[in-house]
């Protein structure tokens, strides 16, 4: 499952997702918004913007690939949008499995289909006032 949300992530919530009791590993990955350097300014929050019905697609697809490709039995991925401030989760992404290796390369194939794939723009809010944007895979050219 595949999940935008404007709301904080409830971890307890995200962890507890899967009740199957096949599972013998849990492994997620949490991004979290820190207070990075850019050009000897800090900064001080992240804008997600989302296309949203395109993100939705693609990211069950990438949720689906990911449950065809590895031994797994479930796996969600939760992505924020909005503005977010350093120390907030900007990503959660949790894959129950029978073994852990097959939990880790699900979780890892996760994060980087979802980084190259999904249309998600990031501005960057620095400590002097100003904002720009972030380029990344997807990003277009925003002034």
């Amino acid at each position: 499952m595949f999940i935008l949300q404007e709301n904080p992530i409830d971890l307890t919530k995200a962890r507890s997702s899967s009740l199957n009791p096949n599972n013998g590993a849990l492994v997620s990955f949490e991004g979290i918004v820190r207070n990075d350097e850019h050009q000897n300014t800090k900064v001080t929050a992240l804008l997600y913007i989302a296309d949203a019905p395109l993100c939705l697609e693609e990211g069950n697809k990438i949720v689906k690939e990911a449950l065809s490709r590895f031994n797994i039995n479930d796996i969600i991925c939760i992505q924020r949008t909005g503005k977010l401030n350093v120390g907030e989760t900007a990503i959660w992404i949790g894959v129950w499995a029978p073994h852990r290796d097959e939990a880790f390369k699900a979780c890892r194939y996760m994060i980087e289909e979802v980084k190259e794939r999904l249309h998600i723009w990031k501005k960057e809010f620095l400590n002097d006032g100003l904002s720009l944007w972030a380029y990344g895979t997807q990003s277009p050219v925003i002034q």
